[in-house]
Formats: structure tokens, sequence, C-alpha cells
């Protein structure tokens, strides 16, 4: 089979224990948005929310069945979500958000990725102000006049929006977040992924070599069960 199946076979299994590791924070996404707001989405737009980007991605509905049924039985505990801050090597900001049923745990082993490749978890507000909270939605394109209804988007807070042949982008502040989701809603447009964002105020930006250090980092922090987004001001 020789050399080249061999790093199509690691670059397959690589892709599949990312894609795992996408559904486990998914599935904890979904247990909160219940634990919040029910299991009906109809009722829950939050729970529409994770949904639509569980589909994004292709997750089983037996998945994603299974994460609404843990929720309603509370098998999984009560998860507490925390936004964690930190300096990272090369003076990059960081802002991470887990959802955890033991905090203890999941503190120890974000500070000891920090020790190991660099920097150091701050204190609430260290980081912050680096960033800001942004929603962003991918949507199908809809039928009717495209220039229409980018307007009608706009009345609703859509700040920014693009299109390509896989759909239309839309990036509104975090304040209209939910009122973005209720205008495609309301005008019954296909939602393919809908998530909040924290984008850099003023990225930074950084040589290859200081790049590759950071990237490192932030698959060792992504790579945890417990996290469910990392962000930071890297260009």
């Amino acid at each position: 089979m020789g050399r080249m199946f061999e790093k199509r076979k690691h670059k397959m299994f690589a892709r599949f224990a990312k894609m795992s590791r996408a559904f486990t924070k998914i599935g904890k996404e979904i247990v909160i948005a219940v634990k919040f707001g029910g299991p009906d989405p109809g009722s829950n737009p939050r729970l529409r929310m994770v949904l639509a980007k569980s589909r994004s991605l292709n997750m089983p509905k037996t998945n994603v069945d299974s994460a609404i049924k843990r929720a309603i039985s509370k098998e999984d505990g009560d998860f507490e979500e925390i936004l964690y801050e930190a300096k990272g090597p090369h003076g990059i900001g960081f802002m991470i958000e887990v959802a955890t049923n033991n905090p203890t745990r999941t503190v120890a082993n974000i500070r000891s990725y920090f020790k190991k490749k660099g920097g150091a978890l701050g204190t609430q507000g260290s980081m912050e102000f680096l960033f800001e909270h942004k929603g962003e939605y991918k949507i199908e394109i809809p039928t009717g006049d495209l220039d229409e209804f980018e307007l009608e988007m706009i009345d609703y807070g859509a700040e920014e929006i693009n299109r390509d042949d896989d759909g239309i982008y839309i990036s509104t502040s975090f304040e209209d977040f939910g009122r973005m989701q209720k205008a495609l809603e309301d005008r019954g447009c296909t939602i393919l992924n809908a998530e909040l964002t924290r984008d850099p105020r003023t990225p930074v930006q950084l040589g290859e070599t200081e790049e590759n250090e950071v990237n490192e980092l932030i698959d060792l922090i992504d790579d945890d069960d417990d996290v469910t987004a990392v962000f930071t001001t890297m260009a």
C-alpha cells in the first residue's frame, strides 16, 4: 500500500478524531441549552442555534437525541459555563470558553497547558477588552431579490454580509445575535450554522515560527473535552 496510503490514513484518522471531539463538545452545548430553555427547539432559540451547528458538522441524529435525553435525565450532572482569560506566548491574548461539571479539574488542565507552552492564566477582564463579541450566521441562499434581502437584514443588525456558492454569511454584534436569529427564522431561511465568536480588535501578526508555537498551544487547549471554543488575538 506504500507510504502515500499511510499518510492518507494518518490524516483520515486525525480528521475522524477531531470530528469525534467536535461531537462531544456540541453534545455538551446541547445539554446546557436544554437545561436553560427546555428540550423543545420551537421554544428554545439557543437549542435551535446549537442544532444548526450540529447539522453543519453532519452530527448523527442519534448523537443529538442522546444529548437531549441526557440533559432531561440529568445523568451528566450540571455543566457550568466558564470563561478563562490568559496571555499566551509572544503576548497573544486568549479567551477560552468551557463547559464543565468539574471546574477544579478544568482550570488545572488549562493552567498546565500554558505552563507547558508559555504564558499564564489572567484575571477576569484582563483580556476581554482586546476582543469584540460577535455573532455569525451561515444560511442557504434564499430565493428572491438578494439585494433587497441584504437591506432587510441590515435593519435587523447585520454588520457584514458576504456570499459565495455555499451560502450567505452574516455577521452581527453580540447584542443583535438573537434578533437576527428570529428575523432569519421568521423569513423561513435555512440556517446552516450559527455561533458566537470573539474577534480580536487589533490582530497581532507573528512570524512563522512564533505562529506555530501559538498554534501548538491552541491545539493543546482545543483537544480538552471541557473546552468549547478558543479565541486569540493572533492574526
